[in-house]
């Protein structure tokens, strides 16, 4: 994506910082990256980071329970970010793990690095920095900006982001979501393979950050009732009510 053929970017002015947070299945990775290719910026995908950690971890035979090792082994991840919305990849040590992060043995382990506290500082240095880089005219964006989505986005990585949004959904509507994606249906059987991995996710990392309530300045959006197209317009218009910029045109429309 090259945002400068995008017509929604010149009206976008000064750099614009948009943070959104939200539990497992609320559709915040999806969402994300579409506002943020609507709004022709940047788009980082920070939960993708500590999936990328995990990977690393396990593929030096890392010890997940061993704090210390985890730690230090992140610290020294040669790890890049894909940030064009259009294709984020991930690679790690030159290897495109983009798909590897997402397999079921990493959901099921990411938990123990996503609330090792030494990697959260490592990986929010890494992402604050990323978030600052797009702020400026040599980067990416082009100095246009950056959506960043995770788990404390709006209220420790990037507090003083332009717009901040809790995206969430209920229960039901957030483990049938990740069924489809996982298993390609939403029966009952899917859900119910999809529950733990899902709920256990959410209460390990609700124990080092807050993502089920807003924080003060935070807009909730829930989408529990709206579609993938619904969600994404009602993203769109906070950013415009709460940062007080247009809201992205889509060019199909």
């Amino acid at each position: 994506m090259s945002a400068d053929r995008d017509p929604a970017v010149a009206a976008l002015g000064s750099p614009l910082v948009v943070a959104i947070d939200g539990p497992s299945g609320s559709g915040k990775s999806s969402v994300s990256r579409a506002v943020a290719g609507r709004l022709g910026v940047a788009y980082l995908d920070t939960g993708a980071m500590y999936r990328a950690a995990t990977w690393w971890c396990l593929r030096r035979g890392v010890d997940l329970t061993d704090a210390d090792s985890v730690s230090r082994a992140v610290r020294v991840m040669p790890l890049v970010m894909g940030i064009d919305p259009a294709a984020p990849g991930v690679h790690v040590d030159g290897t495109d793990v983009s798909e590897a992060i997402r397999t079921t043995e990493i959901s099921t382990a990411v938990s123990a690095v996503a609330t090792n506290l030494d990697v959260r500082s490592e990986l929010r240095r890494l992402q604050r920095a990323a978030i600052d880089a797009e702020r400026e005219p040599g980067s990416f964006s082009g100095g246009r900006g950056i959506v960043a989505e995770g788990r404390d986005i709006t209220t420790v990585v990037a507090p003083d982001a332009d717009a901040r949004i809790l995206l969430t959904a209920s229960e039901e509507a957030r483990l049938a979501r990740r069924a489809l994606d996982v298993h390609g249906e939403a029966g009952e059987a899917a859900v119910a393979a999809t529950r733990d991995q899902v709920l256990r996710r959410d209460r390990d990392d609700s124990a080092v950050s807050q993502f089920h309530v807003a924080a003060d300045g935070v807009v909730t959006v829930d989408s529990s009732d709206l579609d993938y197209e619904q969600t994404i317009q009602a993203v769109l218009d906070v950013i415009e009510q709460v940062a007080g910029r247009p809201q992205g045109a889509d060019p199909a429309r």
